[in-house]
């Protein structure tokens, strides 16, 4: 149990809890911005991993293009991981796919430049004239690079490919507002003033940028997988387009326009231009998700293996939370707690002062962390691995379990989880800040028809009921948690804690304990397993699965791992090279196998959705 000190960010209702005093702040230095929750806090919610850290943008964040490119990162992702993304990127994307894909890239192009024509009609400003008009020229060139594309493979693009329904709704939509039809503005033939007109301008800047930026983040992150020794990709042009400093150099003049013709807009004008940038955005994952793919993938993960038992596992602290449950624990210990000898109740007179509680918790936080990072070094000293040491690696861990059960010891011993009253925990459990996604991913995961899915959440958390309570609120009751349970006299703790999962090897004996009773269940059934996690305490686990997917950026996770060899690898970099393995004469998707040694790094629950389970 990573147990922390209390801080006010972790509850997202200040009257969270029965007695009054939870409305007030708890005053003190160490819940302030020194304190290791509210350090931890404010990095899962400031932090730039809260998107893939390949999805950056080199202009300022402060400008809107940077503000809703991270914003709708969502859209951006279920692109890159659509089956078609990944298996051009692998370079095993059937060339009768390809070759549509370019006949319906034409086709939008050719409507990208007309919407330019009518932008540049609309500005008021002739130095923007010019910016508009020179980006209709980098769409012509582009349209010339397709055009060597169809020469290279000898097709009639207009002869032989209709425009799709996908294609047909973008550049609609595309053309619309560069006509001024946008929700919100003058109708046609009333746009009276040039300022009025050059809205549509704007407004035709906020329909294409998303797509410019989109593919040169495709570009880049395609390009960062080519193998410079691999000279037969067969994508490697378009690649090499898309990933150039020049196309770089539009997509940045396209947002650098929209920031200048929106500067002086209204906030409602710029809620149309948000509106504007995420349609395009959505459009844009239809049209990769609409290209026909007759070859396996891959990805979605579920879909291709929608004929096998899935067993998804999963962390609770910092994994699926924002911050840890030990936090939420003391801070309703702490809020609860008598204030001084006269506000003691006849129920309460076991119970530590709120000061004394304050106290006996800071020492604990100290105490286990310094203990903890003493212990993460002494295994490091242990010589290092020359290749994946899985025995090796239980061994050390046995160290750190032994470190957290005497962690455990000490709580208990504190009395500092006494008089707890179940009511408050589960208020809290329902109020619990999650990862943004996490939800989604069980809930859509749970509710999919045909496929036979289980989701374990495995904890160290002292007490279940309170997970138990986070997913009831969001709808996820199927969820199977196996954690630490507080022992209760009327809904009061008594301060003793049921040990069930105290340390990474009982995580991974409780992994191993669900999959065998699975597999008596029916021995002929195959499974795949999934594990998610954040820690060093979910090593072994990710390990054992089928597929372990590494959430965030722990260090000391990394650390442990690299030193018992194993290679941490991000998910679409990993997906792309699993593609790249599967035989297009294979009916299924290629095995993913547990203890191979490698672990797919993720550094939002967004990913996983895109992976797991696709495009809606």
């Amino acid at each position: 149990m990573r147990f922390l000190f209390p801080t006010r960010l972790i509850i997202n209702s200040p009257g969270l809890l029965r007695s009054p005093r939870a409305a007030a702040p708890i005053r003190s230095l160490l819940f302030g911005r020194k304190s290791p929750v509210f350090r931890s806090a404010v990095a899962a919610f400031s932090s730039p991993m809260a998107i893939p850290p390949s999805i950056s943008v080199n202009h300022s964040e402060e400008a809107l293009p940077g503000k809703l490119w991270i914003k709708f990162n969502r859209e951006c992702l279920f692109s890159i991981y659509s089956p078609f993304a990944v298996s051009l990127a692998a370079g095993n994307l059937e060339i009768e796919t390809f070759r549509h894909y370019i006949a319906q890239d034409v086709h939008f192009l050719k409507a990208f430049a007309h919407a330019y024509e009518l932008a540049a009609e609309c500005a008021d400003d002739d130095d923007d004239k010019l910016a508009i008009s020179n980006l209709r020229k980098s769409v012509m060139e582009e349209l010339k690079m397709h055009d060597s594309f169809v020469q290279d493979w000898d097709l009639d693009i207009n002869k032989e490919v209709g425009v799709n329904s996908a294609t047909s709704k973008y550049t609609q939509f595309l053309l619309a507002t560069a006509s001024g039809k946008v929700e919100g503005l003058k109708a046609p033939g009333m746009l009276d003033t040039p300022f009025e007109k050059t809205k549509v301008a704007a407004y035709t800047l906020g329909a294409v940028t998303p797509c410019m930026r989109l593919y040169a983040f495709l570009g880049k992150e395609f390009g960062a997988l080519l193998d410079p020794t691999e000279v037969n990709h067969p994508y490697k042009k378009w690649i090499d387009s898309y990933s150039s400093d020049a196309f770089e150099a539009s997509a940045k003049q396209t947002e650098d326009l929209l920031e200048k013709l929106s500067v002086c807009m209204t906030g409602e004008e710029l809620d149309i231009i948000e509106k504007l940038y995420r349609q395009a955005m959505k459009l844009e994952v239809e049209f990769f998700h609409a290209q026909p793919l007759s070859q396996p993938t891959v990805v979605p993960l579920l879909k291709n293996h929608s004929k096998d038992d899935l067993v998804i596992f999963s962390d609770f602290d910092l994994t699926c939370t924002v911050v840890d449950s030990s936090a939420i624990l003391a801070e309703i210990a702490i809020v609860t707690a008598p204030k001084d000898d006269q506000s003691r109740s006849a129920q309460q007179n076991h119970r530590m002062l709120s000061a004394d509680l304050k106290n006996t918790w800071s020492q604990l936080s100290k105490q286990y962390t310094e203990h903890y990072e003493e212990c993460i070094e002494s295994i490091l000293n242990k010589e290092k691995a020359e290749k994946f040491d899985y025995e090796g690696l239980c061994e050390a861990l046995e160290q750190l379990s032994d470190f957290e059960k005497k962690a455990n010891n000490r709580v208990i011993e504190s009395g500092v989880l006494k008089g707890l009253n179940l009511e408050d925990i589960k208020r809290a459990g329902e109020r619990l800040i999650l990862q943004d996604g996490c939800m989604d991913v069980f809930k859509k995961i749970l509710k999919t028809e045909n496929l036979k899915a289980k989701v374990h959440v495995l904890s160290y958390c002292w007490c279940g009921d309170l997970i138990r309570a986070a997913f009831s609120a969001g709808g996820v009751d199927a969820v199977e948690v196996h954690a630490n349970e507080f022992t209760f006299e009327e809904s009061i703790s008594t301060g003793e804690i049921e040990r069930k999962v105290e340390s990474p090897i009982d995580k991974a004996q409780q992994f191993k304990s669900i999959l065998q009773s699975k597999k008596e269940e029916d021995e002929k059934k195959s499974l795949l397993t999934v594990y998610i996690g954040d820690s060093v305490g979910d090593l072994l686990c990710l390990l054992e699965a089928d597929i372990g997917i590494v959430v965030g950026s722990s260090s000391s996770l990394r650390r442990v791992g690299s030193h018992f060899g194993v290679s941490f690898v991000p998910l679409f970099s990993g997906i792309v090279q699993k593609q790249k393995q599967h035989s297009q004469e294979e009916e299924s998707s290629p095995t993913w196998k547990g203890l191979s040694g490698t672990l797919y790094t993720v550094s939002s629950w967004a990913e996983i959705h895109s992976f797991a389970l696709g495009w809606e």
